[in-house]
């Protein structure tokens, strides 16, 4: 079950924020990653175009061929949909620490868990053949469950609207937060900048929320705010001792087009120097498209 949700807010110092858009998108994933139902507020009817496709490889693309015009807007439905694929390959944390204990596996036979385990090698930082997952699974067929730490409040003092009212996470169910600020040239600083904070979490049975992935990445863009000046990323939370190593990654967005960082970032940013969860925050920047508009516009519009 997915409860996902949007918000595009406007907000000036000194004055009440501006009426914000804001988007819920209600779907259900089956076992066999298809989706079953998905329900937007706003309606979208064309919804029922990506029911049965498999919310994973090539959902994103049979989302744009169904909802074409919400790509090219980069609508909050749309970050809502393109978001749904790692978010869902997250919640199988949720599984991962709710069952009890599994037999080792075979790592050499030639099962669905075992070719699984092998095609995803070299994927990411994580991933890679020498790092903590795939030499655990060569030596005991089993993948290890990371346990993060607990997670800290993410409202920021002063700063009440930062995140949209969300309900308390339920128990033994994960969660994955995205904030993306878009802030104007100030006394110090010429151009736009942006801050953006991600993270996953997980709720255990005791009711404890601890943090599985988070990342802060933050930069600026050039003055014709077409492309990214340059990027810092801050690896906050990760369940590898080999993660923290994609952030070097982010350097290679200085200079990129913003408005096409979704496909440069899925089309380049691959091996063990990156990050799957990192690369997620890098394709995110593309939505201060919209930002920008919605700042220069003055009033919020879908």
């Amino acid at each position: 079950m997915v409860d996902a949700r949007g918000r595009d807010l406007r907000t000036s110092e000194g004055s009440a924020p501006a009426d914000g858009f804001e988007q819920v998108l209600t779907a259900t994933i089956g076992a066999d990653r298809t989706l079953v139902a998905a329900v937007a507020e706003p309606a979208e009817p064309r919804l029922s175009g990506l029911l049965g496709t498999v919310v994973g490889p090539g959902f994103r693309a049979r989302m744009a061929a169904v909802l074409p015009d919400h790509a090219a807007r980069r609508t909050l439905l749309h970050t809502l949909l393109d978001d749904l694929p790692g978010a869902a390959l997250v919640s199988g944390y949720a599984r991962q620490r709710a069952q009890p204990p599994v037999a080792p596996r075979d790592a050499s036979a030639g099962g669905a868990f075992a070719q699984h385990v092998k095609a995803s090698e070299d994927m990411c930082a994580g991933w890679a053949a020498d790092a903590t997952i795939m030499v655990t699974f060569r030596t005991t067929g089993s993948i290890p469950t990371p346990m993060g730490p607990v997670a800290p409040v993410l409202e920021r003092p002063g700063d009440l609207l930062s995140w949209h009212v969300m309900a308390p996470l339920g128990r033994q169910a994960t969660r994955r937060r995205r904030r993306l600020d878009l802030l104007p040239p100030s006394a110090d600083r010429a151009t736009w900048a942006f801050d953006s904070h991600f993270r996953d979490s997980y709720r255990d049975a005791a009711g404890v929320e601890t943090a599985v992935h988070e990342y802060v990445v933050n930069g600026w863009l050039d003055p014709g705010c077409r492309h990214i000046g340059g990027v810092l990323a801050e690896a906050r939370v990760l369940p590898w001792v080999e993660c923290p190593g994609a952030v070097a990654s982010a350097s290679q967005l200085a200079g990129r087009s913003v408005a096409d960082l979704r496909a440069e970032v899925r089309a380049e940013f691959t091996g063990t120097t990156t990050c799957t969860h990192l690369n997620d925050s890098f394709r995110i920047l593309a939505d201060v498209v919209p930002l920008l508009a919605l700042a220069h516009a003055g009033a919020a519009t879908p």
